[in-house]
């Protein structure tokens, strides 16, 4: 039996700048951690699928991917990278498709 715990940081991160998770991205992403690089991606692939055309839901996901680049920097860089990578994916994706009042969303909330 795996034993998941998972990290309040991004709830206290988030709550610290006034804003309310709409997801369960963070969890997600985290019991997806526990189960190593191959959980992650999929967990990203599955979300981004889903959701990279809502622009709330896609800005969430770009804040919570780059949370856990940090979460993971100096601990394990191999993860720290992979989610280095996704939230790269991710935010040019954002950048290049969200225009007017959604991309001004993802500035404001995403700054």
């Amino acid at each position: 039996m795996v034993t998941i715990q998972i990290p309040a940081s991004v709830d206290t991160a988030m709550s610290m700048i006034g804003y309310e998770p709409k997801t369960t991205f963070w969890m997600d992403f985290s019991i997806a951690d526990k189960f190593g690089i191959e959980a992650i991606v999929d967990t990203f692939n599955r979300a981004f699928k889903e959701w990279h055309t809502d622009h709330i839901y896609l800005t969430e996901l770009v804040m919570v991917l780059n949370h856990k680049i940090w979460q993971w920097y100096e601990k394990n860089d191999t993860i720290a990278r992979v989610y280095d990578k996704l939230w790269r994916k991710a935010d040019e994706w954002a950048q290049e498709n969200l225009h007017g009042k959604e991309l001004q969303y993802f500035y404001e909330v995403t700054d």
